[in-house]
């Protein structure tokens, strides 16, 4: 899956779950319970989440007091699922080689539970981060990124976006980023390049930001 591509970038972005951390199995059997309790039609919710905020999914069948609620529940439900999250192979490494002002993570997770699965996979929450309650429009709105991207301090178009998420990839595509995809999810355009995890990537700092490698 992996392609061929060189390119020299300001920033890297990174989403988390399914780029960082492989946290699916964990993730859908919490949302199994939460259907389960609210009597929700599971497998056409578990066909668009990905990517999305819970709140967000959860909005669409549920309201009122009971929206809040179901997403504390499902939080809680997450973070109590997180322990022994794996990394995506790969990703330590490369987050590792990055100078800490070049990169940030932008996830759809509540900032608890991003930080209990990064825990979980031996990644330190680097000083850029943009989660679920730091915007008021998740993915596929680029408010996520452009919100990273602006406390990076560099221009969208000179930013490499790391996506797994149809939602996240147009999220990333609307700010104006380039982007590559993680796995193999079809998505609505073709990105920049396709990888099947973050092995395929080096990166190394060079005078005029990072270069980044595709192989």
């Amino acid at each position: 899956m992996a392609q061929t591509l060189s390119v020299q970038v300001a920033a890297l972005l990174f989403d988390s779950d399914g780029v960082l951390v492989d946290s699916h199995e964990k993730g859908i059997g919490a949302w199994r319970d939460i259907c389960s309790q609210y009597a929700l039609p599971f497998d056409e919710v578990v066909e668009i989440l990905a990517g999305v905020r819970p709140e967000d999914t959860l909005r669409r069948y549920v309201s009122g007091p009971q929206l809040a609620e179901a997403v504390d529940r499902l939080e809680a439900l997450e973070i109590a699922a997180s322990t022994d999250t794996p990394p995506i192979p790969g990703a330590l490494e490369l987050v590792a080689s990055l100078p800490l002002e070049r990169y940030a993570f932008v996830t759809s997770a509540s900032k608890a539970l991003a930080v209990a699965r990064w825990r979980e996979a031996g990644f330190a929450p680097p000083p850029i981060v943009i989660t679920a309650e730091d915007v008021s429009y998740g993915k596929p709105h680029p408010e996520p990124f452009l919100a990273g991207i602006e406390r990076l301090g560099v221009e969208p178009q000179r930013c490499l976006v790391f996506e797994d998420s149809p939602s996240g990839g147009e999220a990333a595509k609307a700010a104006g980023a380039t982007v590559v995809a993680v796995g193999g999810a079809e998505w609505s355009f073709e990105p920049a390049a396709r990888v099947a995890d973050l092995r395929a990537v080096s990166a190394r700092e060079t005078s005029d930001g990072i270069e980044v490698r595709l192989r």
